[in-house]
C-alpha cells in the first residue's frame, strides 16, 4: 500500500518570506516569454494598456448619457414622435454619446479578442520552446540522476509546470492593465471622496492575506503528492498500453490495477476536497468584509446624490467606478496572491534547470585519440549506486587491450553492465581510475568518446518509429544515410526482418500508432545490433542484447560481430558460454570482483566457477 504524503515527511507550508522570496522567479519567467516572441509579448501588452482606460471612458459616458437624459426630461420638449425630436437638433448631442459608447464597447470586444489570440500563440510557442529545454537539460543528466526517485519527482514536477504556467503570464499581463484600470478609476473618485478608496483596501485586505494562505496550502499539497500522482500515471499507463496487456490479461490484473488506481486516487481527491471546502468557507466570509465596505460607500454616495451634492449621473458614475474599483482590487489582490502562488511552481521548473551534471567535460578536456593504441586499464575500480550499501564493483584490475574481443561472464549482479557504464563514463568510479591509453578517462572530451563507443544493452529502447529510423538513432548525423543504414541492417542480420515488412526501412514499427507493425522480440533485438553497426566508433559493446535470440541464432550474432569487429576493441556479455567461447579472453565476475581471466580453453582448464557453469549450461543441452 502506497504511504499516505500526509503522514510521511514532506514539504512544509511555505512561510510569507518563502512565498515572497518566490517573487524573484517572475523576472526569468519573463526573460523567457520574451525570448520566446518578442512581437507577440510586446502586442499582448501593447492592447492590454489600450484596454485599461476603456471601462473608465465607457463609464463616464455613460454618466454623460445619463445626465443628458435628465436635463432633456427637464426641459419638457414635450416631443409628439421620434421624427419631431430627431428634426430639432436636441438630440445630437446624446446620439453622439450613444455612438461613442457603442464603439467603446466593439473596440473593447475586438482588443479582447486579439489579446486571447496574440497570447493564445505565445502560450503555444512558451510551451514548445519550455519543452525543448527540457528536454536539452535532461540530456545533459547524469544517468544516476535518472536513477534517483527524488530527481525523477523533479522531473515530473517540472514536465508538469511546461505544460501549466503559461497562463501565469495572462494573470501578470492582467495585473498590469488591472492596475492602470484600477489608477484611473482612482483619480475619478480622489475628486468626489478620496476616503472610500482607503475604506475599500482596508475592507479587502483579509480576502488577499486567505487567498493568500489557501494557495500555499494548495501549492504545498500538490508538492507533497508528487511521488503519487506519478504512481497514478504508471497505474494508468501499465492498465492500458500494448507492452503490459498479456499480463494483464493472463493474471487478470485489470482488478488489481483499477483498485491501486482508485485509492491512489480517491486519496488525492479526499485531500483536494478538504482543502477546496476550507478555501470556500473562509473565501465567502472574507470576502464578505469587502462587500460591506463596499455597500458603506454606496450608502454614502445615495446620501450624497439625495443632498443634491451629486446628479444621477455622478450617482451612476460612482456607483459603477467603486464596484469596478472594489472588484478590480479584490482581482488584484487575489490575483497577486496567485502570481505568487505561481512563483512558487516556477520553482519547481527553475530548480531543474538548475541542477549540474557531475560527468562531465573538462575545461581542458582532450579528442580521445586515433586509433587506439593500447586499450584501457582498469586500476583498482571500485563503483558503489547512491544509498547502496553493497559495492557494485570493487578492486578491478585488468586490461581491456586495443583490438581485443573481450567476453564478460558471470551470474546476475555480478557486475558485468556495471562495468560497461564505467567504460561509457555514465558513471565515473568511486574508487581508483581507468585509462585509456595512459591517460585518466575524465580527461577526454565526454561527446567525443561517447561518440567512439557503441553500446547496446540488454534494455535497448523500442522506438515507434520507422525501421530506417529504428537502426539511423545508432548515428542521428547519418539518419539520412539509406545506404549506411543498410549496411548496418545486413551486418546485424537485420535486413531479413526489414525485407518482410510491407513498408521495407519506411515502416513504421511498433504497436503504438495505427500503420505500426509489431515484431518479435528476437526481431526487434537483430534492430537494435544494427544501430551499434551504424556507429563508426573504435570500441563496440553488446550487453546482453541477444538474449531473446536461441543459442543458435545468439552464436551467429557474435561470430559474424566478432568477424566486423577487426582492428576494433570490443566487449561481448552473454549468459551463454557457448557464446563467448570466441572471445579471445574472457573475465569472470563475482559478487562485483574479478575472480578468474583468461581464455576459454584456459578457464576451463583451471576449473574454477568458470568450468562449473560451463558444464551446468552444457548439460542442459545434452
Amino acid at each position: 500500500m502506497p504511504a499516505d504524503p500526509r503522514t510521511a515527511p514532506s514539504r512544509p507550508q511555505p512561510t510569507l518570506r518563502e512565498r515572497f522570496n518566490a517573487m524573484r522567479n517572475l523576472p526569468p519567467f519573463l526573460r523567457q516569454v520574451w525570448a520566446t516572441s518578442p512581437t507577440l509579448t510586446l502586442t499582448s501588452l501593447g492592447i492590454r494598456l489600450v484596454r485599461a482606460v476603456m471601462p473608465v471612458l465607457m463609464l463616464y459616458i455613460g454618466k454623460l448619457i445619463i445626465d443628458e437624459v435628465v436635463r432633456l426630461v427637464g426641459l419638457g420638449l414635450g416631443f409628439v414622435d421620434l421624427g419631431q425630436a430627431w428634426d430639432s437638433g436636441q438630440l445630437d448631442y446624446l446620439l453622439w454619446l450613444v455612438l461613442a459608447e457603442f464603439g467603446l464597447a466593439v473596440l473593447s470586444d475586438l482588443l479582447g479578442r486579439l489579446v486571447s489570440y496574440a497570447e493564445g500563440l505565445l502560450s503555444e510557442l512558451f510551451t514548445n520552446a519550455t519543452s525543448v529545454r527540457l528536454m536539452e537539460h535532461a540530456a545533459t543528466l547524469d544517468l544516476e540522476d535518472f536513477e534517483d526517485p527524488e530527481l525523477q519527482d523533479k522531473l515530473d514536477r517540472a514536465r508538469r509546470q511546461t505544460m501549466g504556467r503559461m497562463s501565469l503570464l495572462g494573470q501578470l499581463f492582467g495585473q498590469v492593465q488591472d492596475i492602470i484600470t484600477v489608477a484611473s478609476f482612482a483619480a475619478g473618485l480622489l475628486i468626489y471622496a478620496p476616503w472610500l478608496i482607503l475604506l475599500l483596501a482596508v475592507a479587502l485586505l483579509p480576502a488577499f492575506i486567505g487567498e493568500s494562505h489557501f494557495n500555499a496550502l494548495g501549492y504545498t499539497l500538490n508538492f507533497q503528492w508528487t511521488p503519487e500522482r506519478r504512481q497514478l500515471e504508471y497505474v494508468r499507463q501499465t492498465g492500458a498500453s500494448v507492452e503490459s496487456a498479456k499480463e494483464v490479461k493472463i493474471f487478470d490484473l485489470h482488478r488489481f490495477l483499477i483498485d491501486r488506481y482508485r485509492t491512489l486516487a480517491d486519496g488525492f481527491y479526499g485531500a483536494n476536497r478538504a482543502l477546496a471546502r476550507r478555501r470556500a468557507v473562509w473565501g465567502t466570509l472574507l470576502s464578505s468584509l469587502g462587500t460591506l465596505g463596499y455597500y458603506v460607500a454606496y450608502a454614502y454616495i445615495v446620501w450624497r446624490t439625495i443632498r443634491g451634492d451629486f446628479s444621477i449621473g455622478d450617482l451612476t458614475f460612482l456607483a459603477g467606478s467603486f464596484r469596478r474599483l472594489r472588484q478590480l482590487l479584490e482581482g488584484l489582490l487575489v490575483g497577486f496572491s496567485q502570481v505568487a502562488g505561481q512563483a512558487l511552481y516556477l520553482d519547481d521548473l527553475f530548480s531543474f534547470f538548475a541542477i549540474e551534471p557531475e560527468i562531465r567535460s573538462k575545461p581542458d578536456a582532450v579528442p580521445v585519440p586515433r586509433p587506439v593504441t593500447h586499450g584501457f586499464v582498469f586500476e583498482n575500480v571500485g563503483f558503489r549506486y547512491p544509498d547502496a550499501e553493497r559495492w557494485a564493483v570493487r578492486h578491478l584490475d585488468f586490461e581491456l587491450r586495443a583490438g581485443e574481443v573481450l567476453a564478460l561472464v558471470g551470474e546476475n549482479g555480478a557486475g558485468k553492465t556495471t562495468l560497461v557504464k564505467l567504460l561509457a563514463r555514465l558513471y565515473d568510479p568511486d574508487e581508483g581510475r581507468i585509462l585509456l591509453d595512459g591517460r585518466d578517462l575524465r580527461d577526454y572530451d565526454l561527446d567525443d568518446l561517447r561518440a567512439n563507443i557503441g553500446v547496446i544493452f540488454q534494455d535497448f529502447v523500442r522506438y515507434h518509429l520507422t525501421a530506417a529510423e529504428n537502426i539511423g538513432v545508432g548515428q542521428i548525423g547519418s539518419m539520412d544515410d539509406r545506404e549506411r543504414i543498410v549496411d548496418a541492417a545486413r551486418r546485424a542480420m537485420a535486413d531479413e526482418v526489414i525485407d518482410a515488412l510491407p513498408g521495407g526501412y519506411d515502416q513504421l514499427i511498433g504497436r503504438r500508432f495505427k500503420t505500426g507493425v509489431d515484431l518479435s522480440g528476437g526481431q526487434w533485438q537483430k534492430i537494435a545490433i544494427a544501430r551499434a553497426y551504424m556507429r563508426d566508433a573504435q570500441v563496440m559493446i553488446l550487453d546482453e542484447p541477444t538474449a531473446a535470440l536461441d543459442a543458435r541464432s545468439e552464436y551467429e550474432v557474435f561470430r559474424r560481430f566478432k568477424e566486423l569487429s577487426h582492428q576494433r576493441t570490443a566487449v561481448l556479455i552473454s549468459h551463454r558460454f557457448s557464446s563467448v567461447r570466441m572471445a579471445d579472453r574472457i573475465l569472470v565476475l563475482e559478487q562485483g570482483r574479478l575472480e578468474a581471466s583468461g581464455t576459454h580453453e584456459q578457464l576451463m582448464a583451471a576449473g574454477g566457477r568458470y568450468a562449473e557453469l560451463f558444464e551446468l549450461q552444457a548439460a542442459g543441452y545434452r
